[in-house]
């Protein structure tokens, strides 16, 4: 291969490709379009898909399709060719502006909440310009927004798109007041993508990972993560191999892969980008997915991006790495040098305060899932309350501000004990693995996004909420007569209102719920608690003040969240019911039949049978507890029929058939453990986690 920067984003229509192959005109027009969101002109689309076309073709592609991201959370596309017939009984290979700009797929089959009826198919897709254009499986891959006949989202980048201008016009408010120079804002974000390898072939004997994502049934393994040496470990060959081959398919399509390491849990791996603007990060992030799990299949591997693959190990999640810049350069989440005295910082940092804090449910809601309310809470996962950690230098400012007092510094160098290594600045913030929301230096880690998920949807929520909390505070602060009064006055109050959102401690012990619940936290433990939230009307009305979501499409997304719950359960549930029927139950009656022979046997000859008659009453009265959990897990699956209303039915599925899951997985799994393993009829969780060499 040759070196990094040579092929660096050769798969990508990128700025410098345009540079080459558009006539200037044609490029400032289009730059335009890109910068400041400048209408583009019919004739300026014929050009620039024409050199697109020119580009793929010399690539090798035969075909275009519309890239877009419904609301299934995944990514979609149809593949049209660029041919097109000559009088001649010939082809040549053509692609028109008007094919760049637009496209109709079929929408009736996609997800919309009844936003439209299945049978009205007609959808559309639009040209993102901001989002470079990029070869996938020889085809031209063009990123785009997808909405209804009636111009309704119907997809994960239209509202992504609108929270971004919303944050642009409130940031520039308050930077207008502060004499800054800056005319455009971006929020930019950092998702590190968590996941699981595990060996293909194994994973092909387990229908619960094939057709749930996570196992339903397992025995803990007899080492877990407790020595703790897999965290940062030596990478395995084949890993390695794995990971040389995606960075290098993610750095062909201009995507910033920078960290990779072991996870914390066996088989667990961790890749990281550098930061990007968030629409083009959000797309670099779904395309690393698919790319990690196609690259799997080439290494014999099975990619699991589920939250919570394996019970009683860490989960996967996607810190989402959240901070806002100006066009001029500035990161105005960076306290620098000295943030007691840093007012643009300071007032930043409390809008963002603020606004999660009024609006911890929609927060909360954003990343709610059936497989991440596994994770949450459990094994080094954030809780499912909505705090903030800001670290002991940082909260010592806020107090100082609130109590009148000059701030101290305590930054101290730190002593290692070794002469040969440098001392150095101990860092000011501590990283706080329980906070679900935490201050790192320069920008903030959300930490409560599973896996899978689109970070587009918890992204359009922060960009929103903190766009409605800089209004209001430029509300206030332009009405000011004297503008470094109120502003000293604004940050004093928000802090000190906001407190309670504040906590650097752990959230993991059982002292926080109860702390969090008399400070007024909201405790949303699971998907259904959490998604109706979004309908509250302060919620309604925050996201149609900025044009996000309508009320409508708020409706279609609680609708489409609730019922993908459901279907998530009642897939699950299914499986683990045809698993017991054709698998657990057969084999442990195998295993009986078997040791009774034995006893039998055994006796004949005079000798003690022990082992054998304990074993056989002790695995009969687990087969015996676990039919009868199975018979109450079908009896309630089969009631969900009689359900009409999705939030009911979503409560039902959490309340009843959720909880007959775990009553019949807990018999199966000690009917593991004492079954003999050559009975077993799928890989353990030794074999699936500890035997990828």
């Amino acid at each position: 291969m040759a070196n990094v920067p040579e092929y660096f984003g050769s798969d990508v229509f990128n700025e410098s490709v345009m540079k080459e192959r558009l006539p200037k005109a044609t490029y400032k027009a289009l730059k335009k379009t890109i910068d400041n969101g400048d209408p583009l002109d019919i004739e300026v689309a014929n050009i620039v898909a024409n050199a697109m076309k020119d580009w793929a073709v010399e690539k090798g592609c035969t075909h275009y399709t519309h890239w877009f991201q419904p609301m299934t959370g995944l990514t979609a596309e149809k593949l049209d060719s660029f041919i097109s017939p000559t009088e001649d009984g010939h082809v040549i290979m053509e692609f028109s502006g008007k094919e760049l700009v637009k496209g109709e797929p079929d929408a009736s089959s996609f997800p919309s909440g009844g936003l439209r009826a299945t049978f009205e198919a007609r959808g559309y897709t639009a040209w993102d310009p901001t989002s470079y254009a990029f070869i996938k499986e020889k085809a031209l891959c063009i990123p785009t927004a997808f909405c209804s006949y009636n111009g309704e989202a119907l997809d994960k980048k239209t509202p992504l798109l609108r929270s971004m201008e919303a944050i642009n016009k409130s940031a520039l408010r308050i930077l207008k007041m502060f004499g800054s120079d800056a005319t455009r804002v971006t929020a930019n974000v950092g998702p590190e993508q968590e996941y699981f390898l595990v060996d293909r072939e194994m994973y092909a004997k387990r229908e619960d990972l094939i057709l749930a994502g996570r196992s339903l049934y397992g025995a803990p393994a007899p080492k877990g993560q407790e020595l703790e040496d897999h965290y940062f470990g030596t990478i395995k060959t084949r890993v390695q191999a794995y990971m040389k081959d995606l960075d290098e398919q993610l750095w062909k399509l201009g995507i910033y892969a920078k960290t990779k390491h072991n996870e914390v849990a066996p088989a667990q791996h961790e890749l990281a980008p550098i930061y990007g603007t968030t629409n083009i990060a959000t797309d670099h992030n779904q395309l690393t997915m698919e790319i990690m799990k196609r690259t799997a299949r080439k290494h014999g591997f099975k990619c699991l991006l589920h939250e919570k693959p394996f019970a009683g190990i860490n989960g996967s999640g996607k810190h989402n790495n959240w901070s806002i810049s100006t066009n001029t350069g500035v990161n105005l989440l960076d306290p620098g040098k000295t943030p007691s005295e840093n007012a643009q910082f300071l007032l930043f940092l409390t809008a963002v305060i603020k606004a999660v804090n009024d609006y911890q449910d929609i927060l909360r809601a954003s990343v709610a899932s059936a497989g991440n309310d596994h994770r949450l809470g459990a094994n080094e996962a954030p809780p499912a309350i909505i705090s903030i950690f800001l670290g002991d230098e940082l909260t010592g400012v806020l107090d100082a501000i609130v109590n009148g007092v000059k701030y101290e510094d305590k930054r101290v160098e730190m002593e290692i004990g070794v002469d040969v290594l440098p001392h150095f600045p101990k860092d000011t913030t501590d990283r706080n693995r329980t906070s679900p929301f935490a201050f790192t230096g320069n920008k903030f880690e959300f930490r409560m996004p599973g896996s899978k998920l689109s970070v587009a949807g918890p992204n359009t929520v922060l960009n929103t909420i903190v766009a409605d909390v800089l209004d209001q505070f430029a509300d206030e602060l332009e009405k000011a007569d004297n503008f470094q009064d109120a502003l000293d006055d604004l940050i004093k109050r928000t802090i000190k209102e906001n407190q309670n959102i504040i906590f650097n401690g752990n959230g993991y012990s059982d002292e926080w719920p109860v702390e969090a619940e008399k400070r007024g936290l909201l405790n949303l433990k699971s998907t259904p608690e959490a998604v109706p939230t979004f309908l509250a009307q302060k919620n309604v009305d925050v996201f149609s003040k900025y044009g996000v979501y309508t009320e409508a499409e708020l409706q279609s997304r609680v609708e489409i969240l609730l019922d993908e719950y459901c279907k998530t359960l009642n897939i699950e549930a299914l499986t683990m019911i045809d698993m017991a029927k054709k698998e657990i139950l057969p084999a442990a009656a195998k295993y009986i039949k078997d040791i009774a022979k034995t006893a039998e046997l055994a006796k004949s000859c005079g000798a003690e049978t022990v082992f054998e008659d304990e074993t056989v009453k002790e695995i009969s009265a687990l087969v015996t507890e676990m039919y009868k959990a199975l018979g109450t897990l079908e009896a309630d699956v089969q009631k969900v029929h009689q359900i009409e209303d999705t939030e009911e039915m979503a409560n039902y599925f959490h309340d009843t058939v959720f909880a007959d899951m775990g009553a019949l997985r807990v018999p199966a799994d000690k009917i593991e453990t004492l079954v003999g393993k050559e009975y077993w009829p799928y890989p353990t969780y030794s074999d699936l986690l500890f035997y990828v060499k």
